[in-house]
């Protein structure tokens, strides 16, 4: 839809409502090829399967895991087709056309840590394969700059450069990218597990790694109960929903470009409940392999493929990964806080700008490696301060406004979302007590059980939405205050 005469500040081309509207199914299903097939997310899967105990343990807490997302992903998709504008702007309904800068900042500011973690991850491949030659293995012993190792920092550096490349032409570019990155690196994991099957001397579902070997590898994986427990289970999928918090924000970045609610369903259906737990089931099985045949756990691909007696073999993986991961960077923690800086100054930032304001915050994070530790804990974490925003967002755009909302009044300025001066205040209040709950308390003091850190997401979510629901429900909507 064209938006006529819209505030200059609310406003520019990459914020208004899709006009090119030519992502098919395959498309949104490449949208979770790109997200999850990477280095990271194999490193998560694998970590999560190491606290199942089990295969069927693990296939039973992946799957129920996967169908919340699925179910989530659709709910935010929809608003998405229905509008045809991306979270930021979405969020103006919610937390007001000025308030809306708070969620738009704090998903553009978790994005910028998730993008330094993938790209760590992605240039981690590339040095696994060079230490290889004795020359590089020397030079990344001997120097060391910005608490890492020289040829960490040169790798980190030029991936980082890449990813850059990508977005020159917009999000078409981006489409295309991650048409054959998300399917590359599937090729080369049914390479991975079948040569490692084969050195294995064969292909087992049986958990063959010991439990004192589980217990020490998932000692600080902040879970109560043994591998294999109920509350372990719970845990893998509590986490698992948890990696895609982001996402479930700004998942109308692109379902925004679907012609309808069917194509977004149909992509969603094939690349994530399916796609979730077949990749998820070639990372245990790989896992268990690489345990067979090297006597040790590997959760990192990199660590695996660096071992191959082929260099070859080592080369096309660490090339395959590395594609992946960037694929995932440019999709998940590229393209939102790109529009999210984009909303805060619409006139000086558009799209590509944003882009590089994230990718700049994400080296600035570099020499610090928050990402650096356990995979659980860092999802989790990260993901917990992204809860209370989406609890807010579903339940006003579902419950309250019953799916309709005054898409030409998100750009101006003396709309029906001005509301206390362009900031909706019970959104802010809502969003304030769910984040003591998700965050503040778990994560700063120690009033709270030690497993609640690993439902910090869902206690965001859950609690900022009842209180956002009543609030509304006892204080009516302030009328905006015209201009006169």
């Amino acid at each position: 839809m064209e938006i006529q005469n819209p505030s200059p500040a609310l406003y520019n081309e990459d914020l208004a409502p899709a006009k090119q509207r030519n992502w098919g199914a395959f498309s949104i299903f490449n949208v979770w090829t790109s997200d999850v097939h990477s280095l990271w997310g194999y490193y998560l899967a694998a970590s999560l399967f190491l606290l199942c105990g089990s295969f069927v343990n693990f296939i039973v807490a992946i799957g129920i895991g996967s169908l919340v997302i699925f179910a989530l992903m659709n709910l935010v998709g929809y608003a998405g087709v229905k509008t045809g504008v991306p979270y930021p702007v979405l969020a103006r309904a919610s937390f007001g056309i000025w308030g809306a800068n708070v969620p738009a900042l704090v998903r553009a500011i978790v994005a910028c840590f998730w993008y330094g973690a993938q790209t760590a991850a992605a240039s981690g491949a590339i040095v696994a394969l060079l230490i290889r030659s004795e020359g590089f293995l020397q030079f990344h012993q001997t120097t060391h700059w910005l608490g890492h190792s020289g040829l960490e920092v040169i790798c980190f550096v030029v991936i980082w450069a890449l990813q850059l490349l990508i977005i020159q032409r917009g999000m078409e570019t981006v489409r295309k990218f991650q048409d054959w990155a998300g399917p590359a690196v599937w090729v080369m994991m049914l390479i991975l597990a079948v040569g490692l099957c084969v050195k294995a001397g064969g292909f087992s579902f049986s958990h063959a790694i010991p439990m004192d070997v589980l217990l020490d590898k998932t000692k600080d994986a902040g879970v109560s109960g043994q591998p294999g427990s109920f509350a372990a289970l719970a845990a893998v999928a509590a986490t698992w929903v948890t990696y895609f918090a982001a996402l479930y924000l700004n998942f109308c970045d692109f379902s925004r470009y679907a012609p309808d609610k069917k194509t977004v369903r149909t992509g969603n259906l094939w690349g994530l409940p399916v796609n979730l737990i077949l990749f998820s089931l070639v990372a245990g099985v790989t896992t268990i392999a690489a345990y067979q045949v090297y006597g040790e756990v590997l959760l990192h691909p990199d660590q695996i493929s660096a071992k191959f007696d082929s260099w070859f073999l080592a080369l096309l993986a660490a090339l395959t990964f590395a594609v992946a991961t960037l694929g995932i960077n440019v999709v998940a923690n590229f393209v939102s806080p790109a529009f999210d800086f984009a909303n805060v100054f619409p006139k000086q930032i558009d799209f590509k700008r944003g882009g590089y304001i994230a990718a700049l915050i994400a080296l600035a994070l570099y020499p610090f490696a928050p990402w650096e530790g356990n995979a659980a804990s860092f999802v989790n974490a990260i993901g917990a301060t992204m809860g209370p925003l989406l609890g807010i967002i579903l339940v006003d755009y579902y419950l309250i406004r019953k799916g309709e909302i005054d898409v030409a009044a998100l750009y101006r300025e003396d709309g029906e979302f001005r509301f206390q001066g362009g900031w909706h205040v019970p959104a802010f209040v809502a969003a304030g007590i769910g984040t003591l709950f998700s965050s503040i308390l778990p994560n700063f003091t120690t009033l709270l059980p030690g497993w609640w850190g690993t439902y910090g997401w869902f206690f965001g979510v859950a609690i900022a939405a009842v209180s956002y629901w009543l609030i509304r429900s006892l204080v009516p909507a302030a009328r905006p205050r015209l201009a006169t």
